[in-house]
């Protein structure tokens, strides 16, 4: 990309969100952050990743307990501090920072509504039918029809809650995105592809009409 941009994704669990934006970073040129998130927000709050590890993408409304984790934050324990609440806080910061520094590919962690006043970013959400998700996601990890499907039922509850709670958007609504794909259709390369040339096509129609 010649410009700045930061791309979002959100997945359906086991749709191949992830991967697909791993690629497509890799298509751009640029770096692909999900997990390692968790360790940006760590390193900038001085905070042991468990604490965010725990918090990731789930919305339980309790508080994270130090004492059990056996971590400190400059010696001094905060439940107020620690709560799931103030971990999204201390991970949005770590997002923005980011955004401010490089292009880049985020997924999950409400990376779209984080950066929602941020120009050239782009918004995408990757699903696919369920059936093919369960199929992914048993080759994966290697589990039982019945166990693929419970899992699948409960990642995508969990995401949708999180993201519900924490931004006025809803998850995997297409309003709520800029683009929103159907893995399943073109397969994962494919898929990358059409991405690529969505963002092509954005950024020359921004050098055509420029804000």
């Amino acid at each position: 990309m010649k410009k700045q941009v930061i791309i979002t994704i959100g997945r359906q669990f086991g749709s191949r969100g992830k991967e697909i934006g791993q690629r497509l970073a890799e298509r751009l040129g640029i770096e692909c952050y999900d997990r390692r998130l968790i360790v940006l927000a760590s390193r900038e709050s001085g905070l042991c990743p468990e604490f965010f590890e725990r918090a990731d993408e789930k919305n339980t409304g309790s508080l994270l307990n130090a004492f059990a984790t056996g971590c400190a934050f400059g010696g001094f324990y905060s439940p107020d501090f620690l709560s799931n609440e103030k971990l999204f806080q201390i991970q949005s910061d770590a997002i923005r920072k980011l955004a401010e520094r490089e292009s880049c590919v985020l997924v999950g962690r409400c990376a779209d509504y984080i950066l929602r006043d941020k120009e050239r970013c782009v918004n995408i959400f990757i699903h696919a039918p369920v059936e093919i998700r369960v199929r992914t996601v048993m080759e994966r990890q290697a589990l039982a029809r019945a166990e693929a499907m419970e899992l699948v039922r409960k990642m995508d509850k969990t995401r949708a809650n999180y993201y519900n709670y924490y931004t006025d958007k809803e998850w995997g609504v297409a309003s709520s995105y800029h683009l929103a794909l159907d893995s399943s259709l073109l397969g994962v390369a494919q898929t990358v592809e059409f991405i690529a040339l969505f963002l092509a096509g954005h950024e020359k129609r921004e050098e055509k009409d420029p804000k």
